[in-house]
């Protein structure tokens, strides 16, 4: 048994420690501050990513408590937690629009991006994270989108405010602010898909409105879910990868990590990723690293403990952004690999490059300190200078 405060400053600042001694006890052991078992592995994780024996959605699922029914209402048409059919049958239907080609298109868009914003970067010591890790993501969702980049400080509150909710020590503050914030972004999202039935334009919803599968469309519910989704998950989780990265990036060097900008993404997502924990719930009977587990159990898969494991990886702990092999599993796997991987790995490869470019010399100027937000792992600030 495992008791391991997620809260711990020490666990906040290096989680990996704990990780590397439950995987040499365990790898699957039950983590009694969650309540249920994890597993710390590689192979334990990737083949649970892929076992159709267990799932994202809730079995009997019941109804929401009322303060959070707003956020109930879009979390229900979420792909993360959908199961076949009905996951088949939406992710299909996403997939029609959200193609390679239009992620693709951006490219252009996401340099422009870049470049406008280190154009504008504060002179002396500054924050990189709210400068230029948190606006690159969310101008690009919203191009992506089609809605207005002005928009951009309302996009950055409701998903701050949603993805709290998969923070640890959640509290009724958090659930109302969760639910106030969903409520906001599904009202404007179902005015807007309206306003785009009517005025197509060359943007995702346009796209989502008009994708069709064998006669099947999707619902203004599952349009407002999927484009919520691809705020939180894909917004959220690029930040934290910026930021990681950056960090990452200056303690070894810049120019030959970015020499591959590909590999060095990979690398990034595997040694220090943004989310570290994915939850599971049991459908069938299963036995899982010599434990026994049954409909109504959940299980945690550490994706943060899986990057690091050695079995897997050699110099598990060092940051080789010349890694050829890296078999990470930081975008999940099998049903709920990230439908927003191709664009966050484009984003970063991206990013990354035009920012050493700019700023050759850029140097930490204060210690960085990871933020109390497990199971994401995100850095708080990240003050940094140009010379």
């Amino acid at each position: 048994m495992l008791i391991q405060s997620p809260h711990d400053p020490a666990f906040v600042q290096d989680p990996y420690a704990f990780y590397d001694r439950a995987r040499a006890e365990g790898p699957v052991l039950y983590w009694q501050d969650y309540g249920m078992h994890a597993a710390f592995d590689h192979a334990t994780v990737h083949a649970l990513l892929r076992d159709r024996r267990l799932g994202r959605a809730v079995p009997g699922r019941g109804a929401a408590a009322p303060h959070l029914a707003e956020f109930d209402a879009v979390e229900r048409y979420s792909l993360l937690e959908l199961e076949p059919p009905e996951h088949t049958r939406l992710r299909r239907l996403v997939l029609h629009a959200f193609t390679s080609r239009r992620i693709a298109g951006l490219e252009e868009d996401i340099r422009a991006i870049c470049a406008e914003l280190l154009d504008g970067l504060p002179e002396g010591p500054f924050d990189l994270i709210p400068t230029y890790c948190q606006l690159v993501p969310v101008r690009v969702i919203a191009r992506l989108l089609g809605v207005p980049e002005e928009m951009g400080p309302d996009l950055l509150r409701w998903s701050a405010a949603m993805v709290a909710m998969y923070q640890a020590g959640r509290d009724r503050r958090i659930e109302d602010a969760a639910n106030a914030a969903a409520g906001e972004f599904s009202a404007f999202l179902s005015g807007y898909i309206e306003e785009r039935r009517g005025d197509p334009r060359d943007d995702l919803i346009t796209e989502l409105i008009a994708a069709e599968d064998g006669g099947e469309t999707l619902s203004r519910e599952e349009m407002i879910g999927t484009c919520v989704l691809l705020l939180n998950a894909g917004h959220e989780a690029t930040v934290h990868s910026l930021g990681n990265a950056v960090k990452a990036l200056v303690d070894y060097s810049p120019a030959k990590a970015l020499v591959n900008p590909e590999r060095c993404v990979e690398e990034v997502m595997r040694f220090d990723p943004p989310l570290h924990m994915f939850t599971r719930h049991v459908y069938e009977p299963i036995e899982v690293g010599g434990h026994s587990f049954g409909p109504g159990d959940e299980i945690a898969l550490m994706l943060g403990a899986a990057g690091r494991d050695p079995a897997v990886f050699d110099k598990a702990d060092q940051f080789d952004p010349g890694r050829v092999k890296n078999a990470h599993v930081a975008f999940g796997g099998g049903l709920h690999f990230c439908v927003g991987a191709p664009l966050a790995r484009l984003e970063m490869q991206i990013a990354l490059p035009m920012l050493f470019e700019a700023l050759p010399d850029l140097k930490i100027t204060e210690a960085p300190q990871y933020a109390d937000s497990y199971h994401f792992h995100k850095l708080d600030r990240l003050i940094v200078s140009a010379t």
